[in-house]
């Protein structure tokens, strides 16, 4: 079916259009954009919406198989096709641990069965994310994952780092690590500052990160591994970044949502809620964070969208699982970075689509004829009301949850078919 979506504002150099236009989709891809066009079968009016190419994740934990209950691939698709994403990439920490083709082919079957959004898997590195062992490169590959990961766990042994490097080099696959040091944050629940410290709470010291990052560089720079670091936390991890760039070095690096919007301030109190690693530092990384997404020295902004049952969160603050429930408000709290003047409109979506794509060597998602047709409608003016009954997602655990938040998605669409509606007749 010929889908024509009238009445719409594109975005193009970081700025809204001041016109409206059209744009018509036909077998999943887009086939013009400006004039509407009345042979279609079916006209939606946009209403004056912006119109945006479809956002991408790099680190999202999708949970199954084996964490069913915290999360399902049909719920954290959907969850993320509300947020605006039409792609994300399954972390490897799933039970069992995606170390083989086998289970990435499981992951495959379920998305395709039951999820809305494109899945993209990544393989672990090692084989149970132990560390120890290196997992089956070559059968991840083929099996058809487009990254190798840590999934989210410090690797401790650096011999093993280094030839995980040197392998991966020789398939020509890109390393997904977060950099951690598990000896200097062996322990640690939160930022290592003041706060952590009158709070009794044992802490997670920034050289823990950065120590890391050096580590992951120079290994990287011997192996010619292809390497993207993140999410990084700490004003001093870019600056070890920044360098290495000026070497000549190739690696990105990426940014999660709730390192640029909270600092450490958040767990007063013993909020549970925003217990995540690596742990929201001080106001001066947050700055510096945005800086480094402004200025393109971050490639990424993700998610680390982590579901987590109610449980997880209802015990003393160093025992509760790590991890929060972001996918669905990435856009959203991107969108009220924009509005406060910390970030551009433009960097927000490169960060978003462009910088994601480059990372994993895919096409650059735009809003042009012959393209996918993966794109999601916004109401950029309009704000929503986040609270359990309005995520979709099965971790309820938001950073942000009862507060409004600016830019409402009324719907989502992945290869011209709609993921996502708000059910208002928008889509």
């Amino acid at each position: 079916m010929s889908l024509c979506i009238d009445n719409i504002r594109l975005v193009r150099d970081g700025k809204p259009d001041a016109t409206t236009s059209s744009v018509v989709v036909e077998d999943g891809r887009f086939v013009a954009v400006g004039d509407s066009v009345d042979r279609c079968e079916q006209h939606v009016d946009g209403q004056g919406q912006w119109l945006l190419p479809g956002l991408i994740d790099l680190n999202c934990h999708l949970r199954e198989p084996g964490a069913e209950r915290r999360g399902r691939i049909a719920t954290e698709t959907r969850a993320a096709a509300h947020g605006g994403f039409t792609t994300v990439c399954a972390a490897p920490d799933t039970s069992p641990v995606n170390d083989s083709g086998a289970v990435t082919n499981l992951i495959r079957d379920l998305a395709e069965s039951q999820g809305v959004v494109r899945v993209l898997p990544v393989g672990a590195m090692t084989r149970g994310l132990g560390g120890e062992q290196l997992s089956d490169m070559a059968g991840l590959l083929s099996a058809g994952c487009v990254a190798l990961g840590s999934g989210g766990r410090p690797t401790a042994n650096s011999r093993v780092l280094r030839r995980c490097m040197a392998y991966a080099h020789t398939f020509g696959l890109t390393l997904f690590v977060q950099p951690e040091n598990a000896s200097l944050s062996a322990g640690g629940c939160a930022h290592d500052g003041v706060l952590a410290a009158r709070l009794g709470l044992p802490g997670i010291p920034e050289v823990s990160e950065t120590t890391a990052v050096s580590e992951l560089l120079l290994l990287a720079e011997e192996t010619g591994a292809r390497l993207h670091i993140g999410p990084l936390s700490c004003a001093r991890s870019l600056q070890l970044l920044e360098s290495a760039r000026q070497g000549g070095l190739r690696v990105t690096a990426e940014v999660a949502i709730h390192h640029l919007v909270h600092t450490d301030a958040r767990i007063d109190g013993y909020d549970s809620t925003y217990h995540c690693r690596p742990p929201l530092r001080s106001e001066e990384d947050r700055q510096a964070l945005l800086a480094g997404v402004e200025s393109g020295l971050v490639d990424a902004i993700t998610s680390q969208h982590r579901p987590q049952d109610g449980a997880a969160k209802q015990a003393p603050f160093p025992e509760t699982e790590p991890g929060l429930s972001t996918v669905e408000s990435v856009f959203s709290l991107g969108l009220g970075l924009v509005q406060s003047g910390d970030l551009s409109l433009g960097r927000l979506l490169e960060a978003l689509g462009r910088g994601p794509a480059e990372v994993l060597g895919q096409a650059v998602p735009a809003i042009e004829p012959g393209n996918p047709a993966d794109f999601f409608l916004v109401k950029p003016d309009e704000s929503w009301w986040v609270a359990p009954e309005t995520l979709l997602s099965a971790g309820k655990h938001a950073p942000v949850l009862y507060d409004n938040l600016p830019g409402v998605v009324s719907c989502t669409y992945v290869g011209g078919h709609c993921a996502y509606s708000d059910q208002k007749g928008n889509a």
